[in-house]
């Protein structure tokens, strides 16, 4: 059987940061998702965004939930802490990881469906308890692993691979962000790596949680109804021994966003995105005229990306609930618990 593990050896003049490490300290496993997939570049853009900015490997922790997108964390920096929790429990797992170990910087990644359906009520709470984070949401409309069902973020009349149009109302991550009071909201598009970057380099240097739409298009379910190479139409007239699907390859996306006007990018079912960069002037940090103005751009069908909200003067966490500078993974034990006498006194103050 041959192997997809990536090669041990490593080009001698590869640039270090200020820790000495290659950007290659900074990869994980080898991609087992779609040839050409967006989420694999939205990991290019972190292990290059983690790099540059010299970030310990072992002060990482990457979190996730269920879905396509929740498998990326297995492909960028080996050396972090990980965990893989329930569909749509990422951002409840983190804050309990936060409130344990402030001392680690956490990553959050998670899909639309993973974040705006079953998970939407703890990513909402997540940003408001502000909880110093760095949320990715890999948006692409569907449910890549249950076979390319809408998700809750697909436009009204896009089509699914069988050819039937969405009817409901997307919920857009940006809007109800900043309808919440997130203090740290943007958007970008996986195949503009020069655009992601200093984006993500920004979010971890964010005293709060940073929420991040990357628009990522799923290269696989862009097949259409009547063709008998259609997954649909193999899948009735064929007997497998096995329950496999084979995903053609896919060229990546890629497009870099005009600063000045509107870019059109096409996606390989000939479906077209437009994208706007923020204008000169764009003031980042007035919530009602950045609600206001995404929504005039979104009535003429463009989507905005870049850094469109920040608030620095937030307080995170642990700054609300006023906890302990250790964390409290480092406390010693008795401490942590001071025993029955103690909790008897704490019950006595609610009698």
């Amino acid at each position: 059987m041959p192997s997809i593990a990536k090669p041990l050896a490593r080009h001698p003049a590869l640039k270090q940061n200020e820790l000495g490490l290659t950007i290659r300290d900074y990869e994980g496993s080898m991609s087992t998702l779609c040839a050409g997939c967006g989420h694999d570049s939205i990991t290019a853009a972190i292990v290059r965004a983690l790099w540059e900015i010299s970030m310990q490997p072992h002060m990482l922790a990457k979190m996730s939930g269920i879905g396509c997108s929740s498998k990326t964390p297995a492909y960028f920096v080996n050396g972090a802490h990980g965990f893989n929790s329930a569909h749509g429990r990422m951002p409840a797992i983190t804050t309990g990881a936060a409130a344990a170990n402030r001392e680690l910087t956490y990553i959050g990644v998670s899909g639309d469906g993973d974040s705006l359906s079953i998970g939407i009520g703890h990513m909402c709470h997540a940003i408001r308890r502000n909880v110093r984070m760095v949320y990715i949401i890999e948006n692409n409309g569907v449910y890549g692993l249950t076979k390319g069902q809408f998700s809750a973020s697909a436009d009204v009349g896009s089509k699914s691979k069988r050819g039937e149009p969405n009817q409901f109302a997307p919920i857009d991550p940006v809007m109800l962000a900043l309808s919440i009071g997130a203090t740290f909201v943007a958007r970008s598009f996986s195949g503009d790596k020069e655009q992601l970057v200093p984006i993500l380099k920004a979010a971890f240097r964010h005293r709060g949680m940073a929420l991040i739409d990357v628009i990522s298009p799923c290269v696989t379910f862009n097949d259409h109804t009547g063709s008998t190479k259609s997954y649909l139409y193999t899948r009735k007239h064929a007997v497998s021994a096995t329950d496999a699907d084979l995903v053609p390859p896919a060229s990546e996306i890629v497009a870099n966003i005009s600063a000045q006007d509107v870019t059109a990018v096409t996606l390989h079912d000939g479906s077209i995105l437009r994208f706007r960069s923020v204008p000169e002037g764009y003031d980042p940090t007035d919530r009602v005229k950045v609600t206001s103005y995404l929504q005039q751009r979104q009535q003429k069908g463009e989507i905005i990306t870049g850094l469109l909200f920040v608030n620095e003067h937030v307080p995170d966490m642990h700054e609300m609930n006023n906890t302990s500078d250790t964390p409290l993974a480092r406390m010693p034990y008795e401490k942590l618990c001071p025993g029955s006498a103690a909790l008897e006194q704490l019950q006595e103050e609610f009698r």
